[in-house]
């Protein structure tokens, strides 16, 4: 059978959840057909993918910070689209805040929109806000575009982005019920951290006992009650806390419609291996005990917990207060868009999981999340976004080669499994042998209707 066609990569290819040999061939940034290994195929290009390789669909991240416009010295469009096309992800989805305007009304989102234009190596959606002075007003950006709204149920870190309280949680949670939009929620209880004791200097037991598992707990609680009165479609943030698994559990059996997502920070680290001081390993909610982690692996393998998204949240090397380790002052933010897979993949096979569930909860199940059907799959009609890997190969974290914008990160150091070796994008090669490729292609994405 001989098909005409800008690309085929030939080799082990993850297809339907399985690996087998195989030839994608792509044509018009799509993936025309995925064809039988040996099967000839008529392409002005052939790729042979390495013996110790395979192809995996581009990874989906739904949670990060580019901080672009306005702390563009935190982060930036350019060199947070290089982290991530540099660590196989090929789409990510920009929160609202930390730019400055934040994305609350049209304007901003125009003014974010401006600033990624002509920027990105990799395709980039929007969240929108649901801060107080939003509320009422989120069917416009809607309409403009963005994949759902993020809101705060405590102090945001940055005072453009004030949270909800319990009745403005209940009023955002209304109108996206009318929307039939998505809230992706912050979740932390106020008055449980209000009460816990108070954190400072480097002792990083102090910190992690100003933000205990309670205030997720009783947070998440109140989110699904309410969620469950308007018939909302809620997900739960950067989720640390395996003790809020079991309310989770008993709300998706009542028909809430809750997702949930945790981080390769909360899955690889683990509080008693945390150092004094070494505040690049701040993060809010904070990296709990070796126990908790445990549970949150069980519950990714049991689908309790749908993905897996870096929640890239950097700043400047000052903020993180690295000079002093003092953890009530330094920026909660963990720097990881480049590493989250060979992260999640070091320590999910060392669990015995397969790197086909990796790629679900790293790509497939973010991009249905945010109802990016084009993505997430290597299949046919898809976007032809695709991830040359080799899960065999290892290296040593430098932060001197990561791509973010600043060179702090909590695993210099750290020899993790899976190397990145060649990205494309829309069928375009946006990473060759771990190099990036040319000038920015990347689009800029908005959410369909229904």
């Amino acid at each position: 059978m001989a098909v005409r066609a800008d690309l085929a990569i030939s080799g082990e290819v993850l297809v339907d959840g399985a690996f087998c040999d195989a030839v994608v061939v792509v044509g018009g940034g799509r993936v025309l057909a995925v064809e039988p290994a040996g099967v000839h195929v008529d392409a002005a290009e052939q790729v042979r993918l390495r013996d110790d390789e395979v192809l995996l669909p581009g990874l989906v991240d739904t949670h990060v910070h580019v901080n672009e416009p306005g702390r563009t010295e935190w982060e930036g469009f350019a060199s947070a689209t290089r982290a991530a096309a540099a660590g196989g992800v090929t789409t990510l989805v920009d929160m609202p805040l930390n730019s400055v305007p934040p994305t609350v009304d049209v304007e901003a989102l125009a003014a974010k929109r401006a600033a990624a234009d002509g920027r990105c190596h990799v395709d980039v959606g929007f969240w929108g806000g649901a801060v107080p002075a939003s509320l009422g007003r989120l069917g416009a950006l809607a309409e403009a575009g963005v994949f759902g709204f993020k809101c705060f149920l405590v102090d945001s870190g940055v005072p453009e982005f004030p949270p909800l309280d319990r009745a403005g949680l209940d009023r955002a949670l209304a109108e996206v019920a009318e929307l039939d939009a998505l809230l992706i929620v912050h979740a932390e209880d106020a008055g449980v951290l209000a009460s816990a004791p108070a954190s400072g200097g480097p002792s990083y037991s102090r910190f992690v006992g100003s933000r205990p598992h309670e205030a997720e707990d009783t947070a998440i609680a109140a989110l699904l009650d309410l969620a469950g009165r308007h018939r909302a479609r809620v997900h739960v943030l950067h989720l640390s806390s395996a003790a809020a698994l079991p309310s989770i559990t008993a709300a998706r059996a009542a028909g809430i419609r809750v997702s949930v997502e945790t981080c390769p920070h909360y899955l690889t680290l683990s509080a008693e291996e945390i150092p004094d001081g070494r505040t690049e390993f701040k993060c809010c909610p904070p990296i709990r005990g070796a126990g908790n982690r445990e549970a949150l692996w069980g519950a990714l393998a049991a689908g309790t917990i749908d993905c897996v998204v870096s929640d890239h949240s950097p700043s400047t090397p000052d903020l993180k207060h690295l000079d002093t380790g003092d953890f009530a002052e330094a920026w909660g933010g963990v720097a990881s868009l480049q590493l989250g897979l060979p992260l999640t993949w070091t320590d999910a096979r060392s669990r015995g999981l397969g790197l086909a569930s990796v790629v679900s909860w790293m790509a497939t199940a973010p991009a249905a999340l945010v109802g990016l059907a084009r993505k997430g799959a290597i299949a046919p009609g898809h976007d032809a976004d695709l991830v040359a890997f080799a899960p065999e190969a290892s290296f040593v974290v430098d932060p001197a080669r990561l791509h973010h914008r600043h060179p702090v990160t909590p695993y210099a150091g750290r020899r993790l499994d899976g190397v990145v070796r060649d990205v494309w994008l829309r069928g375009a090669r946006v990473l060759e042998a771990g190099a990036i490729t040319g000038e920015p292609t990347g689009r800029l994405l908005r959410r369909e209707p229904g």
